[in-house]
């Protein structure tokens, strides 16, 4: 059934009247400016802060006052195990066995340390495809990676380009530049859900793909994970990674996770860089040598819980846990959908005709198959002044070169008056 949507703040409030997750709102800190709460849309750069995130840091830092080293063996959540009370949560957050997901790092680090072992190129098996515009991180992860193997990274980095004219890459274009690569491929590479357009991938049938021709296949899941449907294990993934930072809200710089499919845990003879916590825990503490994989993500482990920082996290997971994936998901679309329909109609208002020319050009797509929360406009004949403008005038969004304004009404914590709002300031102010 399609909703119809009504640009009035009657029908805001009568959809966060009847909102089940409504309530979850005060489970946050909204910022405030002026005495006023700000209209925020950047969960999809950083998430707002959990009003438990407090107290969970509070425990842990009177833990530490109380037990001292003593703090990794007792206390309420003892800190030698303490990254093994996200597996379950996490699990289900992605779509994995629980023996597949570790929390663990940040993400490029993450990502480094999982192309070592997915990454290895021979003579003839040595291409890597991405995606054009993929975010910063990853290219320079992959371009050294492919530089310490000896290999050149414009040979060897196969980017799949946009059509002329289009802001989104076409899926069959992926499929085909995979089947072209052939023999040659050694890695398909990709961010889940692209940063600049909110586009989200077919990951199953990339992998498919990619298997198909004989290569590793894996996602780097930075604004796909508390985001969008994930199914890791049951699309044969082979590895993802993802921070915690977005919409999974733990923190500036917060701890984040690795996915390692299964039959992957179970090969001890993967090559990979080792650290004590990915050793087996049997013997861990016997500080012998020999480095023994634990048989789990975990192996990718090399040091011990940041346990502060997991703290943070901790208290969002919980969230999610207590919220579930599906129900986040449902409000998703339907807040998405209603500033998708504010774009429109103030599109239509202002007589806006070729969103080429002048107006906003939503180039995030339409199929929910194929998004997240996120919706990308360009503000063609506007600029970064009318960013500005919003700016000064409540609306925390985000601003990409050249003219593009990235805003992601979250679930969680937005509501139907705060995308109404956004209307109207972005009426006034063109």
């Amino acid at each position: 059934m399609t909703m119809i949507y009504e640009n009035t703040l009657a029908f805001a409030k009568e959809m966060d009247a009847k909102d089940p997750l409504a309530k979850w709102r005060d489970e946050f800190h909204i910022p405030v400016v002026d005495g006023k709460e700000v209209n925020y849309f950047t969960g999809n750069s950083l998430g707002l802060q959990p009003k438990r995130a407090k107290h969970y840091i509070d425990t842990e830092i009177k833990e530490w006052a109380n037990w001292g080293v003593e703090g990794h063996f007792k206390g309420r959540h003892p800190w030698k195990d303490y990254h093994e009370m996200f597996v379950e949560p996490i699990s289900k957050i992605v779509g994995a066995q629980p023996k597949e997901v570790v929390v663990m790092n940040s993400l490029t680090v993450n990502l480094n340390l999982l192309l070592v072992s997915f990454y290895r190129p021979t003579t003839e098996r040595y291409k890597i495809i991405c995606e054009a515009k993929a975010f910063p991180s990853d290219q320079y992860a992959l371009e050294m990676q492919v530089k310490c193997a000896g290999f050149n990274p414009d040979e060897a980095i196969i980017e799949v380009a946009l059509r002329e004219g289009e802001y989104t890459v076409r899926h069959e274009d992926i499929i085909e530049a995979i089947e072209q690569a052939g023999d040659s491929l050694a890695l398909v590479m990709i961010g889940g859900v692209n940063y600049f357009t909110g586009q989200a991938f077919d990951m199953k049938s990339i992998t498919e793909a990619g298997h198909k021709v004989g290569a590793n296949v894996g996602f780097d899941l930075a604004h796909a994970v508390g985001n969008i449907k994930l199914e890791l294990h049951d699309w044969d993934v082979d590895f993802a990674c993802w921070c915690s930072y977005k919409y999974m809200n733990s923190g500036p710089g917060g701890v984040a996770g690795i996915y390692v499919n299964q039959k992957h845990c179970d090969n001890a003879d993967l090559p990979r860089f080792a650290g004590w916590w990915g050793h087996e825990q049997e013997t861990r503490f016997l500080m012998e040598k020999g480095f023994k994989p634990m048989k789990s993500a975990e192996a990718w482990q090399m040091s011990n819980a940041p346990v502060i920082s997991m703290a943070v996290h901790k208290a969002s997971v919980d969230i999610f846990a207590e919220v579930g994936m599906d129900a986040l998901l449902e409000k998703q679309k339907l807040l998405s959908g209603y500033l998708e329909f504010i774009v429109d109609d103030i599109n239509t208002q202002k007589g806006f005709e070729n969103l080429k020319e002048k107006g906003l050009e939503n180039i995030t797509p339409r199929n929910w198959n194929e998004r997240g929360c996120q919706v990308s406009i360009v503000a063609n004949g506007y600029g970064r002044p009318l960013f500005d403008h919003l700016m000064q005038q409540g609306v925390i969004a985000d601003w990409r070169e050249p003219n593009v304004i990235r805003m992601a009404p979250v679930p969680l914590y937005n509501s139907f008056e705060d995308v109404y709002r956004f209307g109207e300031v972005l009426s006034e102010a063109l």
